[in-house]
């Protein structure tokens, strides 16, 4: 069933974590959702944990900044993630490494 709502996919990231994955990773994701169903998500991975807040962070290693459209259709397997960036669709400064592995399945397992 396809996700609907930003807030969605955060929520459901710390039980899709898989730590053995991660190994050492330690990074905080900004991610800045514009339209009515994103939001302003913080992804923070340490010491083997993931946690998901709303907000925004003072100094995260990677920020991401897209509209919701974009990010459910990436989520939702509708749109693909190069294409998206290539495009401009997305934005992403800082560490690119952080935000690649976020897509790496040994990381994060399907919903």
């Amino acid at each position: 069933m396809p996700l609907e709502h930003c807030k969605q996919v955060f929520d459901a990231m710390p039980s899709r974590f898989k730590p053995e994955g991660a190994g050492n990773w330690n990074a905080t994701i900004q991610f800045l959702i514009s339209g009515d169903k994103g939001g302003d998500y913080v992804v923070k991975i340490e010491d083997g944990t993931c946690t998901t807040s709303e907000g925004v962070t003072e100094a995260p290693s990677a920020t991401l900044t897209t509209d919701a459209d974009t990010w459910l259709g990436i989520i939702n397997g509708t749109t693909n993630p190069m294409m998206a960036f290539t495009l401009g669709k997305i934005k992403i400064s800082g560490s690119m490494g952080d935000v690649m592995k976020l897509q790496n399945p040994a990381v994060f397992g399907k919903a």
